[in-house]
């Protein structure tokens, strides 16, 4: 059904409410009085429903759609049913490309250059969206449609993370009316750290129960859109649906994961060899299209040490179970759609990947990824993984794959997820289907598309105007394309001709066929690199499909040309200054934008669940934890008072069997403990934990000793410590633990401790040593949060 446009001023969000003139009687009774009817506000008609599905860390040559190895029949089917995009772009990087995604501009014009924490005071870095550039969930809501975001969520401020918000950037606050989901750069499969709303909340049943948030986040988009069509079958909807999938840490039950045993015996190069046959088959890339060549920074399959190839091995197993039970999952969500009756009146997008393949699990992949994270992938040997081959992929695990398995999985293309420069960081597959308004089934497009231009093409569907004031406010014009022109005709003619990328000064251009391109910096590699000006630029013609072939030698001014268009572009959007700097970016100080948490004494209140940015930082350095509590006469004390960490590393200060506990969580491979040698008493007490710190240098460890009111009940020894950060994602709780258990003495339901507490205070010494941590450490840390 075609849209038909009507004469409400939609080009001013909220619109102005309707005046009756008219005559107004002394009696409701009498005739002369008249009203108009109340009518509720819906878009255009003939709009149809809106659903963007947003894959996690997947790249070109991930999934079976698009040519890969893990097998996704429902994004197969959807494809069949609609259109594929062989040139469709992404920024190389989680938050900027949901943020383009969600705004119609580039990713430095909307603040997001970079992931949000590490957010700057400069206007292209500061991870604030300007009130000038409406979110497209904005302008959906008050056109009258009903909206919902489900699932991941990272284009929050950093300093705006917590339950004292403000919300403005949280989904809520950004135009989306339902939102459940988490917040940040990845989420525990099977401990997730939700939110419904801006309400921290509990998963509906544990791991052993059968959870995982992939299922869980399908059930609520399931529930919300049913219960939208039920009470309002004539109001269309517009979903986000970003599932966090195929994010780290690789998570899925076994049945999944099983289905691939000995389908990668063959390594990476060989993966990579099998995945662009299969592209040319499938016709998603030219049958002239050349394999590029794998870099030396990537090692080979062949050199890697036998003993550790069953664990490589097991990595992609898992990875590609994963992809398919998102697909899954996904399928559950079309399905539902097609039983409301509404499916071939959705456009849909689906675009599988933020970004190509992550490749920042190191070159050997990794059980628990913030051994890495914290500098100490030295503690997982090769006969250490082994161990724990079984682990892999379950609640014990937060592990990741080696970088050879990203590179594979971003075939044919040169690079990964952060190289913003080259195809394999920025080309993703994406589809298409709106069966009701596109008569195309199971064709491709090759014409070049961005992120940013899904939110021109939504509006343009719809018949809705760029809306040019929003909330008061005066709108800039978005900046992206429609897609809308390539729908019915395979040789449209290309109207987006020119885009930049740049993400930490990996830079790169894209002009009528010709990119330029320079890598700056690699993943996973710790040194700094050069000066911005030594780096070296390459050049690609428009029959380099893959970018294969630098001719930057052979034309120089061709090159010299692009490089001036990149300038030009950079600077129009806020990318300028190009900032590639590492420390001085995690540091907020140096950084300039704010901070939560100051000082050397922190009160939280029973009931507080914060991220691990919200409390003061407890490593490297000595501390002791405050609780002040009352115990009721009869009750023993059992439970958690705080806990920060997860059972991949942390702390935890709690009762056990009526006693004072202390356990510090090693990256789950070692705990130690300190016990009272009494039960806490009934009535008002506080009980304490110091921590002394041995000094002399990172990870070292300390002596414990418990209080209570003041008089020692017992000791306990911690013998080394993690350096920088205890999980990616798990929080600081009191009065009960969320997610995983940090100490094998409590799971993870029924941890809740049995008194009242009345306040908890964190109080750090003056030994502080965060002056040893690295530069390239501490930017490790923070682009693992992505």
């Amino acid at each position: 059904m075609p849209v038909t446009r009507d004469d409400l001023p939609r080009h001013i969000l909220p619109m102005p409410d309707p005046k009756h003139v008219g005559i107004t009687a002394y009696d409701a009774r009498d005739p002369a009085t008249k009203y108009p009817p109340i009518k509720p506000l819906r878009p255009p008609k003939g709009a149809p429903n809106v659903l963007i599905v947003l894959i996690d860390d997947a790249g070109f040559g991930s999934s079976s759609a698009f040519g890969g190895p893990c097998h996704t029949p429902n994004f197969e089917k959807l494809a069949k049913g609609g259109i594929k995009y062989t040139r469709f772009h992404t920024t190389a990087l989680c938050s900027p490309t949901r943020q383009a995604l969600l705004t119609g501009r580039n990713h430095h014009s909307v603040g997001m250059g970079a992931i949000a924490e590490m957010a700057t005071s400069a206007p292209g870095n500061s991870s604030i969206r300007p009130k000038e550039k409406a979110a497209l969930a904005e302008t959906m809501k008050h056109n009258g449609y009903s909206t919902a975001q489900i699932g991941k969520c990272h284009e929050v401020p950093i300093w705006e993370i917590g339950p004292v918000g403000p919300f403005t950037q949280w989904p809520t606050g950004s135009g989306f009316e339902y939102f459940y989901g988490f917040v940040g750069g990845e989420a525990n499969q099977y401990y997730p750290g939700l939110y419904e709303g801006t309400t921290a909340v509990e998963p509906p049943k544990t791991p052993e129960e059968g959870y995982t948030l992939n299922e869980d986040l399908a059930d609520r988009a399931i529930r919300w859109v049913s219960q939208q069509k039920a009470l309002m079958p004539d109001k269309p909807f517009f979903m986000y649906y970003a599932p966090g999938a195929t994010h780290a840490p690789h998570h899925v039950p076994k049945e999944w994961s099983d289905k691939y045993k000995g389908k990668f015996d063959g390594g990476w190069d060989k993966l990579r060899e099998e995945t662009i046959a299969r592209q040319k088959k499938l016709g998603v890339i030219p049958q002239d299209a050349v394999l590029t060549e794998r870099h030396d920074e990537i090692p080979a399959w062949d050199d890697m040490p036998e003993d550790l190839k069953p664990v490589l091995r097991r990595q992609m197993e898992i990875y590609a179970g994963f992809m398919e039970q998102t697909d899954h999952e996904v399928g559950r969500l079309l399905d539902s759609l097609e039983d409301l009756g509404v499916l071939d009146d959705t456009l849909i997008y689906l675009i599988i990947g933020d970004n190509g393949a992550s490749a920042e699990g190191t070159i050997n992949g990794c059980f628990n990824e913030m051994t890495t994270l914290n500098g100490m992938p030295a503690i997982e040997t090769t006969e250490f993984l082994l161990s724990k081959i079984d682990d892999f992929g379950t609640p014990n695990a937060f592990n990741h794959y080696a970088v050879g398995w990203a590179h594979a999985l971003c075939a044919p293309y040169q690079w990964t997820k952060q190289v913003a420069s080259h195809w394999g960081g920025t080309r993703n597959g994406t589809v298409v289907h709106w069966p009701n308004g596109i008569k195309a089934r199971g064709e491709t497009r090759t014409q070049f598309h961005h992120v940013i231009d899904v939110a021109k093409t939504i509006l343009d569907v719809c018949g809705l105007p760029e809306p040019v004031s929003v909330n008061g406010i005066a709108q800039a014009p978005l900046e992206g394309y429609s897609m809308v022109p390539t729908f019915e005709d395979a040789k449209a003619e290309e109207t987006h001709s020119i885009q930049y990328f740049e993400i930490m000064g990996n830079r790169g251009l894209y002009h009528a066929g010709w990119t330029a391109a320079t890598r700056h910096r690699t993943p996973w590699k710790a040194d700094q690199p050069c000066p911005l000006d030594d780096d070296v630029w390459e050049l690609y013609g428009p029959d380099d499909w893959t970018q294969a072939n630098n001719i930057a030698a052979k034309n120089p001014e061709k090159l010299a040309e692009l490089q001036r268009l990149w300038l030009i572009e950079a600077t129009k959007y806020n990318c300028v200054p190009i900032d590639d700097r590492g420390f001085e970016r995690i540091n907020p100080d140096i950084a300039g934008r704010p901070q939560l948490i100051q000082g050397n004494s922190q009160l939280l209140f029973p009931g507080m669940r914060v991220a691990e940015g919200c409390v003061l930082t407890l490593k490297n350095k000595s501390y002791s934890v405050t609780a002040d509590i009352d115990m009721p006469e009869g009750v023993k004390a059992e439970g958690v008072i705080i806990t920060q960490g997860g059972s991949m590393g942390g702390w935890t200060f709690y009762a056990k069997d009526g006693k004072l506990k202390y356990c510090y969580n090693f990256f789950g491979i070692e705990h130690y403990f300190a016990e009272a040698d009494q039960a806490i008493p009934a009535g008002a007490h506080q009980v304490r934990v110091e921590f002394k710190y041995d000094g002399g240098g990172l990870a070292k460890g300390g002596d414990l000793t418990l209080f209570y009111d003041g008089k020692p009940v017992g000791k306990g020894r911690v013998d080394k410590t993690q350096p920088m950060g205890y999980s990616s994602d798990e929080a600081c709780d009191v009065g009960g633990d969320t997610g995983s258990p940090c100490s094998p003495d409590y799971g993870p339901t029924g941890n809740k401790f049995t008194g009242k507490i009345n306040w908890v205070q964190i109080d750090i010494g003056d030994d502080d040593h965060d002056h040893l941590i690295t530069a390239e450490d501490k930017l490790k840390l923070a682009m693992a949060r992505q």
